[in-house]
């Protein structure tokens, strides 16, 4: 629990570097709590739901389209920023600008490589963006463990 909700503490703070480990975990947070907020909004009567059958000559579809209400809007929302600066604090530990987040503009090569710098580790020791943070933790993950 600490991992994902770290970045929220550190909310709006873009310099520095984050471990993978925060990033994934944050990403686990806001997909869980999407859902969370879904299932909230079905219940309470702020989300809309559509069911569809589509018929085509390579045969049937049908299912339902929910569109996010409320709730689930104002959590995309206070999730927006942190979420922001987790990801340049990530692209910061590969020795990376932040500014190469707008390279996911480009459709599919630009996703693709994000995704790939996100997974892949950071450099060891120092770089110009600070201190390793996988040091640091380390250190964090001990003496919380007491």
């Amino acid at each position: 629990m600490y991992w994902m909700t770290l970045p929220l503490r550190r909310y709006a703070d873009f310099s520095g570097r984050s471990r993978p480990k925060e990033y994934w975990m944050f990403v686990l947070f806001l997909f869980l709590g999407i859902i969370a907020m879904s299932f909230a909004d079905a219940l309470l009567g702020f989300g809309a739901s559509t069911h569809y059958l589509d018929r085509s000559p390579f045969g049937v579809t049908m299912g339902v389209y929910n569109r996010s209400g409320l709730l689930t809007l104002l959590f995309s929302l206070a999730a927006f920023i942190p979420s922001l600066a987790v990801a340049v604090r990530r692209l910061h530990d590969s020795n990376r600008s932040g500014w190469w987040l707008l390279f996911g503009l480009v459709p599919i090569i630009g996703t693709i490589t994000l995704f790939i710098f996100m997974i892949v580790g950071g450099t060891r020791g120092p770089n110009r963006f600070g201190p390793d943070p996988f040091d640091s933790a380390t250190v964090a993950d001990v003496r919380q463990s007491r």
